[in-house]
């Protein structure tokens, strides 16, 4: 039995205790569930066979209340196969309070959830330095340090085994051309029998050997007999038990010569340390890889500068980044990195957003814009009010999400895990088999040729890339699509979003920009009179429209407003004009000159205003009538159409919704507002389409409407007139069949359809809500993200199929040939050539996962 320790929040009196205590003592497996209101803690003992301190938890959640967990993440070294994650795992697993605990081999670090008031961070690093492995000191003030503390430790490992091949090399080598020499050139061989005789060149050798065997050689037996201890056996154990066996026997053959026959009285010296040589050059290369392979990671750590400008009271102060707190008014001087997050004050420039959005051109910021931090200001300079810092800015979110999605597992390494559980075990029976086959059948020399390929097998077996291939592939791709601006959530999903034979876009804030827009401009007939001229400029119309419209509450009263008074207008392209007897100008600017572009202008209110509902607006604006609205306003203004019937009828079959304005009782033109299609989306769905995709859009509009817009995007299937809760059966209409769905969109009410889908993704500009339910989000909010990530996704897991393919076809073939079984026609493998083998299939892994890093997206934004 196990008695463990819960923080208990929520209780409020002695009737929470004993509902607490009650639950509790439910759990099959709990013998004993003890509460104190006072210290708000539970004290459980229960059997860990029937049950699990996850369970408790649960448990104390389902009937209310919360029993609070902490995470820890640290460093553990020394790891060289999964066979140790799977250790590593099962020693933090053991221990009180802990819920779940991952190890990932590429980062090299553990995750762990647990209960505080059950288990300390210093008890889990205990356990872990208690399986056999190091747990390196590190600086966790802030993303920085940490980069720091990271990159000197593993500069320090690439370091330290450096110093240890050199060492092993200053032996080996001269061991090898002693002992291989002579074989090539029969001269040398007797020379030295001449010289030494047979005897002392074995002691030459022994003298050799034994630095390597004990010095170098030696972390292979301290990780490798804690294995074994823990009957957990791994990599180490089997090179210890493969380096030892040719050691150990050719001291025997040395010292004691005449306890083998004849044909067996050979020494191997020269196998045990080319080996142990040949492995540590493989874990050098290794090492050097690693660290190249979280190369993105680092990138993303560097974002964050040092220090930030704050003015705090008459001063301005330069304080450590940590330091600047929300409210604080940071002060931005050209070509500086932005610290934290916050929203302009005062001034304005262009800021460079490309390292965490992918988008290459400059954003202007202006007072009330949000800004963030990691980004790079342009040439102006700015102030702005911090409103996220530390943990909460954009930027630690963003390292968190890559984090977890580098930590996760995705379905395809359950496989992997399953062999690597059993791996090390058979290798060990494969090697007795093949020990006591070549005694049987090895003739005169049996005993040394069961020795060598004895040897041989257990050098040859590399459960480390079995252990590679699917993390370090994970961690790369993850870290290449923050650098392109997407963000995967867990490995699952970088590895389903590949697999989407169907993607489903929300309409509004996806595929279109979700903000009304003028889109066309068109004038009447010239021989309608206006006052004493010919007629209006479009210009002149959209300035009084927009007059007479900003009283009004109405979305297309903002857009006539924007398309007047905004020198920049939010449209991909501005809206054309229309003038003369049907004659058609092509982007002629609807703006008014910027002379009229005042700010006295742009505040001018009407004299009178009157809002019409279901028809439109009337108001007098410097002495004109001005009257707007839709078709059946002008019908009871008794104003005919005319040409611009047919106009807007044309405009209606766009999705646009067309707009009459009226001055002074004649029909002056005619407005198109609509929901532009998003720059990017066309080529989105283009790219999509290449790939094999099924493009579908989901939306509440009109058929009509969605048939329009559809028909401009490129979109063949539309499901519209969905309302916003029953967007998620439309998902599970289109998952019809077993087709894997990925969603898209942006919006609080595509939440069920993004938690419904196969895959969600959002769009970064969206809600919150939408963010957070999604398992990718695209941070530019441009559509050619989607189409990139699946291309990204579908690269990393050909990269892990390789790997994997790599990794069990490489022991599959190469364990029988060490074993002798093809030694009849030939082939064979010596130790020393099977620890070169081993070597090099980790660092092939790790090659082919670095290729990752130079992945050129199908579509550039």
């Amino acid at each position: 039995m196990k008695t463990l320790t819960l923080d208990i929040s929520g209780m409020t009196c002695a009737a929470c205790v004993g509902r607490v205590e009650r639950g509790l003592s439910k759990v099959d497996g709990v013998q004993d569930a003890s509460v104190n209101l006072a210290t708000e803690r539970a004290s459980v003992t229960f059997d860990p066979a029937v049950t699990s301190a996850a369970a408790l938890v649960e448990k104390v959640r389902d009937i209310g209340y919360d029993a609070p967990a902490a995470e820890l993440s640290f460093p553990v070294t020394g790891m060289t196969c999964a066979a140790c994650v799977g250790r590593v795992e099962r020693a933090l697993g053991k221990q009180p309070g802990v819920l779940s605990a991952s190890v990932n081999l590429a980062t090299e670090r553990a995750n762990v959830k647990y209960l505080p008031a059950s288990v300390s961070p210093a008890e889990l690093k205990s356990a872990v330095t208690d399986a056999g492995y190091a747990v390196p000191e590190e600086q966790t003030a802030q993303s920085v340090s940490r980069l720091d503390a990271e990159r000197e430790r593993k500069q320090h490992e690439v370091d330290e085994l450096k110093r240890a091949l050199a060492f092993a090399a200053a032996f080996a080598v001269p061991l090898f051309l002693l002992s291989m020499g002579p074989m090539l050139y029969m001269p040398l061989h007797m020379w030295l029998l001449r010289v030494l005789g047979e005897q002392n060149l074995n002691w030459l050798l022994l003298a050799l050997a034994a630095p390597v065997q004990f010095g170098p050689g030696l972390r292979f037996y301290r990780t490798g007999l804690a294995a074994a201890r823990h009957r957990s056996p791994d990599m180490n154990t089997l090179v210890m038990l493969g380096t030892s066996a040719a050691f150990f026997y050719s001291l025997a053959v040395t010292l004691f010569p005449q306890l083998f026959p004849a044909g067996s009285r050979h020494v191997y010296f020269e196998a045990s340390a080319v080996v142990i040589c040949l492995i540590l050059l493989g874990k050098y290369f290794e090492a050097i890889a690693k660290g190249r392979s979280s190369e993105a990671m680092r990138t993303l750590l560097q974002l964050q500068p040092q220090t930030a400008r704050v003015q705090r009271g008459a001063e301005v102060q330069e304080v450590a980044v940590n330091a600047v707190r929300v409210g604080d008014t940071v002060l931005v001087r050209s070509g500086e990195r932005l610290p934290v997050d916050g929203e302009v004050l005062s001034g304005s420039s262009y800021v460079d957003e490309s390292m965490l959005t992918g988008e290459s051109v400059p954003v202007q910021k202006t007072p009330g814009v949000k800004v963030t931090g990691g980004t790079v200001n342009g040439t102006g300079a700015f102030t702005f009010r911090a409103t996220g810092v530390g943990a909460d800015t954009a930027l630690a979110r963003i390292i968190r999400m890559v984090e977890d999605a580098q930590q996760s597992r995705p379905r395809i390494q359950g496989l992997a895990d399953k062999v690597v559980a059993q791996f090390v075990p058979l290798v060990l029976a494969i090697a007795l088999v093949t020990f006591l086959a070549w005694l049987y059948v090895g003739g005169p020399s049996a005993l040394s040729n069961a020795l060598i390929h004895t040897v041989a097998v257990l050098i040859i077996a590399c459960p480390c890339a079995m252990g590679l291939a699917t993390p370090v592939s994970i961690m790369v791709g993850s870290g290449r699509a923050a650098q392109l601006g997407v963000l995967f959530r867990s490995g699952a999903a970088l590895e389903g979003l590949g697999e989407a034979q169907t993607v489903a876009l929300d309409k509004t804030g996806t595929v279109t920009r979700g903000v009304m827009e003028v889109t066309d401009v068109v004038l009447a007939h010239e021989g309608l009179r206006v006052e004493e001229s010919k007629g209006l400029r479009a210009n002149e119309l959209l300035r009084l429209a927009a007059i007479a419209e900003r009283p009004s509450e109405h979305p297309l009263a903002r857009a006539i407003e924007r398309a007047a008074f905004d020198p920049s207008p939010l449209a991909g392209e501005g809206p054309r004009a229309a003038r003369g007897r049907g004659g058609v100008r092509a982007n002629e600017p609807a703006h008014f000159p910027p002379e009229t572009n005042t700010p006295s202008t742009i505040n001018h209110q009407p004299s009178t205003f009157q809002a019409l509902p279901g028809y439109g607006l009337r108001a007098l604006v410097e002495g004109k009538k001005v009257e707007i609205g839709a078709a059946r306003f002008m019908a009871q203004l008794g104003i005919p159409l005319g040409d611009l019937g047919a106009k807007a009828e044309a405009l209606a079959a766009k999705a646009r919704t067309p707009v009459f304005i009226a001055v002074d009782g004649q029909l002056a033109g005619l407005l198109g507002v609509a929901d532009p299609i998003r720059e990017g989306s066309t080529q989105a769905i283009a790219g999509l389409r290449a790939q094999g995709v099924d493009v579908a859009m989901v939306t509440g509009d009109a058929r009509a409407t969605a048939q329009a817009v559809a028909a401009e995007a490129g979109i063949s299937r539309v499901l519209a007139e969905v309302l916003p809760e029953g967007k998620a059966e439309a998902v599970a209409e289109l998952q019809a069949g077993g087709k894997r769905v990925a969603f898209v969109g942006d919006g609080i009410n595509d939440a069920p359809a993004l938690a419904k889908a196969d895959v969600g993704v959002a769009i970064g500009t969206g809600t919150d809500v939408a963010v957070e339910t999604a398992d990718v989000v695209l941070m530019s909010g441009d559509l050619r993200g989607v189409p990139n990530a699946i291309a990204l996704s579908q690269a990393v897991i050909r990269n892990i199929k390789l790997n994997l393919f790599w990794a069990f076809g490489y022991n599959i073939i190469l364990i029988p040939v060490a074993a002798g079984a093809f030694s009849h026609w030939g082939l064979s493998l010596s130790p020393m050539l099977a620890a070169a083998a081993m070597g090099l299939s980790s660092v092939f892994v790790l090659s082919n996962a670095l290729r990752l890093r130079g992945f050129r997206p199908p579509l550039t934004t």
